[in-house]
């Protein structure tokens, strides 16, 4: 058995409404050090596959074909073993 931990981001040239939306109310919290907030998803996936490369496709393919949007979001994942 697997767990893979999906980390999924908004592109960097995609604007974030929700980013900035946090990113305003955290400095009228009077926290201005605070310069810029992004917003993503985190997905966790148990896996039961053979291998840790068998779940790592898994997983790429997960995201690819339905986790993430490739226009506008970035992904990157992790893979252990449980």
């Amino acid at each position: 058995m697997y767990l893979a931990k999906i980390n999924i981001t908004t592109r960097k040239s995609i604007l974030d409404p929700q980013g900035r939306a946090v990113g305003h109310a955290l400095a009228s919290l009077g926290m201005e050090k605070i310069v810029d907030v992004r917003i993503g998803k985190f997905i966790e996936l148990k896996i039961d596959a053979s291998s840790a490369p068998a779940a790592e496709e898994l997983t790429k393919d997960a995201c690819n074909k339905l986790l993430a949007n490739p226009v506008m979001e970035d992904y990157s994942f992790s893979v252990e073993k449980i």
